[in-house]
């Protein structure tokens, strides 16, 4: 029979579950409590957080959400990366700082129910954030609408300027 403390537990991992956009992986052993500390501002200023939970009782829960178990991921220490909205920033956040920081290690994680190993995470980070992709559309919308409105405005002066034209070689004739 399982011991109240670790019902507990996974009943918090299954709501730190419950709508979250992804689950990162990371191994953190060797970071100092300061770089430890750190990490942890730097992810929640990207909307996620990190939480460190037993390996066993995260398998459990992921079982019984129907998501892809990591078995393969869930080896050794492991801190959990809960992304509330942007998945790619929280992954971003953790690449930057793997990059300063060689004692984290991206293990992977899930992401719409589909597990990613440590390469493909990488990959996710490398893409644009939210705000980028919508400033994009955005100027991408915008140039169309300009052009079109440049467009529109052309015909009307056009047509001005022939007739003025004209009226210029009625007037010399």
């Amino acid at each position: 029979m399982p011991n109240a403390q670790n019902v507990e537990t996974l009943t918090k991992i299954k709501e730190d579950l419950e709508g979250v956009a992804a689950l990162w992986v990371v191994d953190y052993r060797g970071l100092t409590v300061k770089q430890a500390q750190e990490l942890r501002r730097s992810i929640r200023e990207a909307g996620a957080h990190l939480t460190v939970y037993k390996n066993t009782l995260m398998k459990i829960a992921l079982e019984q959400t129907g998501q892809p178990t990591m078995e393969d991921l869930l080896q050794g220490p492991s801190a959990f990366v809960f992304a509330d909205t942007d998945a790619a920033a929280a992954a971003k956040v953790l690449k930057e700082f793997a990059k300063e920081n060689q004692n984290l290690v991206l293990k992977g994680g899930i992401m719409d129910g589909k597990q990613y190993n440590a390469a493909e995470v990488e990959a996710i980070a490398s893409l644009p954030s939210r705000e980028q992709l919508i400033a994009q559309i955005a100027g991408a919308i915008s140039g169309v609408a300009r052009g079109l409105a440049v467009t529109i405005n052309g015909v009307p002066s056009g047509i001005a300027q022939c007739i003025k034209q004209l009226s210029e070689q009625k007037d010399a004739a």
